[in-house]
This record gives C-alpha cells, structure tokens and sequence, in this order.
C-alpha cells in the first residue's frame, strides 16, 4: 500500500480496541482542548456519519499495520466540527495504535469556492443564451432592414428578413450570408458607401449615407456603426427606406390596394404557385400569432394549417381544378400554441406572374354558438330514441355510421364531387372511398350522381 506524508494537525493514541489514551494538537489548533477525549472510544466521538469510517480504520489497522486515509467531520468538545483526514496506523510492538489527522478546512472551503465558481460560470452561460436567443428574436422579428458586415472584407455576416426583402424583394428568400455588400449596392452608390464606411471605422460614426438596393434600385439611407465581435471588427449597418422616393413596378392604385388589405378584417395572404407565403395583413398575423410580416414571408402557408401539409395540398388541389373554392373549413394553429377555426376561400391568379389569394376567416364563435337543428344533429336525434331498446355498442355502432356518412357527404360537395379531391380532405385512400360511396350509396346512381372522377378512366379506381 503506498502512503503520502503527513503533516499531523491531531495525534492521537489508540488502544487495541480503539479507546483514546493520549491526544495531541498541532500549535494551528491550540484553541481547541481535547482532554475531554481521553478514556472514550474514538468511534463515539467522530459522529454519526464518521463513526463507521473510524471503525474501519481500526480494524484495518489491526489487520494489516496500516489503514487507508479517509476523511471525517471531527466534532471537537468545544462544539466546533472540523474536516480532518485520518490514517491509522499499527505500533510495532502491537500495544496499541496511532491515529494521526491532518485539517482538510482550507481544502474543504477552496473546494466549495470552486463549487460556487461553476454554478456562477453554469448562471452566466445560460443568461448569455438566453440574451442571444432574444437578439435572434429581435433581429429577426424587426420591421427595419438590418445588416452585419465585417468590417475586414465587408462580406455580409448576418442579414434579418426585412434586409433579405430590401435586395431581392417579398418574393426573394436567399441567403446573403457571404455575399459581398458593396456588391449589392447600386454601381453609383459603391464609392459613397466605401468612404462612409471608412469614417465609421476611423471615428466610429458617420453621416448616412444614400444608397439604392436590389433588382428596384429601392432607395436607402444608410448608417453604420462600428462593434467587437468574436476577436473582429463588425459594421451594423441599418436601412431606413425613403418613403417619399417612388418604387419602380408599383403603381400608386397598387399601393391603396395594399392599404385597403391591411385594413380587412379576416386574414388575407397572396400565395405562390408552391404556397409559400409571399403578402399577409394584419389579421393574419394575428391569426398565426406572428409579431411581424417579414417572419410569416417565405415560409409555407401549411405550417400553421391544421394538418400540416395535408389541408394546404388539398386546397391548392381544388384550386388546379376548379381556379376558386369557397368555405374550405380547417384549423390554424398560432406560434404561441393557439388553435382557431377558420375558413378559407381562395382564387387560383391567371396573369403571368401568377399568385393565390386567399381570404382566411375567423368562425370559431359562430361554431361555438350554432344550434342543435344542424344536419348532423338532426340525423343522430333518432340515436337518442333507441336507447333503453338497444345495447350500447349498437347506438355506438350506429352513430359512428351516420357521423362517417355525413362527413362523407359534406366532403363530395365542398370537392364539387371530386374523388380525389374527397379523398385528401378525409384523409383516405381512393380504394377506401370508393368503398365507403359504395357502402353508403354515394356511386354513380345514388346521392353521389354529381361525382366525377379526376379523369381516369375505370382501372383507375384500383390505385391508391
């Protein structure tokens, strides 16, 4: 067994059954008297938690000449509880035993410092993430275009979605990262902006600057500041647009247009061919419970649908078909966890540049209000009269037979009888729905007479 030195703080003599007969300590710990030990077994005095380990040591002193170091809190007669590590040791002439003890206080507190340090450094970490996450939400969500440059070769960092729209337009969705910034200023502009830049970097701030961005040459004014960031210099450059300068491609009809959808009460969103989000309103916004239009542009209108993906390629489904579609009932689920009722109506654009507008309208309340005379009720009422003449499972059976029945037909109609269309708003298979028509009697010859195939001639029926 190897052994380390001892710089003893507390000697003690033991005999062969561990009772203390001498106890000596060092001139660090003078203060304290131990004369109270004397004729007491070491184990009665080392504590609840320490008395076991004193045990052990005595016993392996006993058997082998020599015990492990271990450390106990020593309750010293004065009151005081003091760290101590102990080892035991066997005398050579087999009288007794030496149990010396060396004060771990110091050890103990630098231990507990280290501890606090760790908590303290765990604290800031995650107060730095937390500060992050809400600049990641601020720069994102902000209505004004910014940018972060740096300032070694002016390539673009990070650039929010106001600035991504102010160089390639609404319907843009690149990344600038990368990208040179000079680059993307009108040619005219480039020698302006270099020596704006230039004072920034010399007095850390200069006069804006006017500036024309993107494929419209959108006129900017343009001011920077100088920052540290991760052992750099950055430049955060902030675009204020002019409002009184005209923008190519809209006309001023187009901007009251613009203004009057803002103000419409239900939810608006023009739509491209893939039904990625490219002009919302307010009311939308607040339907999706999203604090800024550049954080809903770009992104697919399915992600707020009640069935993600599902309801959006069915709707846009109907409208290949049919250019228009009118009371589309689903949900909208908010980022804030919110759901609401909605229905939609949409139209298919004809023009070259082709868009979906789509008119999203709040019905929750009157759902929540309709009365007990609608189709459905009224076809499950006569469920009502059976009970007491019919087992439960058959007034189940029957009523999960007409609430399957309804829908079945609710869907044919808002599909204009398109099977395939039914089918995705059920959620079934073209196999299965055929056999539901059949079941119910919605085929050619019966209540689904109106019901056309989407083109496919009889071996059709067979696919899924």
């Amino acid at each position: 067994m190897t052994t380390k030195p001892v710089h003893a703080d507390v000697t003690l003599l033991l005999d062969m059954e561990g009772v203390i007969r001498e106890a000596t300590l060092s001139p660090a710990m003078a203060a304290e008297s131990v004369d109270g030990w004397l004729g007491r077994r070491w184990s009665d005095i080392a504590g609840n938690d320490g008395s076991d380990k004193v045990r052990r040591m005595v016993d392996d002193a006993r058997r082998s000449g020599i015990s492990a170091f271990r450390q106990i809190n020593q309750t010293f007669p004065s009151g005081v509880e003091i760290p101590i590590e102990f080892t035991t040791m066997l005398l050579g002439d087999r009288s007794g035993m030496i149990a010396v003890g060396k004060n771990m206080q110091a050890v103990t507190e630098l231990h507990s410092r280290l501890i606090a340090a760790q908590q303290a450094m765990e604290r800031d970490y995650w107060r730095l993430r937390e500060l992050e996450t809400r600049y990641r939400l601020v720069f994102d969500a902000a209505a004004d275009a910014v940018m972060v440059v740096s300032a070694a070769d002016l390539r673009i960092i990070e650039a929010n979605r106001a600035a991504i729209n102010a160089v390639s337009g609404e319907r843009g969705n690149e990344d600038l990262a990368g990208r040179d910034f000079v680059a993307l200023v009108a040619a005219a502009d480039r020698d302006a902006v270099r020596d704006m830049l230039v004072r920034v970097r010399e007095r850390g701030t200069a006069l804006s600057v006017l500036v024309h961005l993107g494929r419209h040459g959108r006129a900017w004014m343009l001011r920077g500041s100088l920052m540290s960031s991760e052992r750099r210099q950055v430049f955060l450059l902030h675009f204020t647009p002019l409002t009184t300068a005209p923008v190519v491609d809209e006309a001023d009809d187009d901007a009251v247009l613009r203004g009057l959808i803002d103000r419409i009460p239900d939810g608006f969103v023009a739509l491209d061919a893939a039904g990625v989000v490219r002009h919302v309103n307010q009311a939308f916004l607040d339907l999706v419970q999203v604090g800024s239009k550049p954080a809903a542009i770009g992104r697919s209108l399915g992600r707020w649908l009640g069935r993600p993906g599902a309801d959006l390629a069915s709707l846009l489904t109907l409208l290949r078909r049919f250019k228009s579609v009118r009371l589309f009932q689903t949900t909208i689920r908010g980022e804030l966890g919110g759901e609401t009722e909605v229905e939609i109506s949409a139209v298919d654009g004809d023009d070259e540049d082709k868009y979906i507008g789509v008119l999203i309208r709040n019905v929750s309340r009157r759902l929540d209000g309709a009365d007990d005379g609608d189709a459905l009720h009224q076809a499950l009422s006569p469920i009502s009269k059976q009970l007491g003449r019919s087992s439960l499972r058959k007034l189940v059976k029957n009523a999960v037979s007409i609430v399957e029945q309804h829908y079945v037909k609710e869907a044919l109609e808002r599909s204009k009888g398109n099977r395939t269309a039914t089918a995705e708003l059920l959620g079934l298979s073209r196999q299965s729905l055929y056999a539901k028509l059949n079941r119910y009697g919605f085929d050619e010859k019966g209540a689904g007479s109106a019901a056309v195939d989407d083109g496919g001639d009889a071996s059709d029926d067979t696919e899924d």
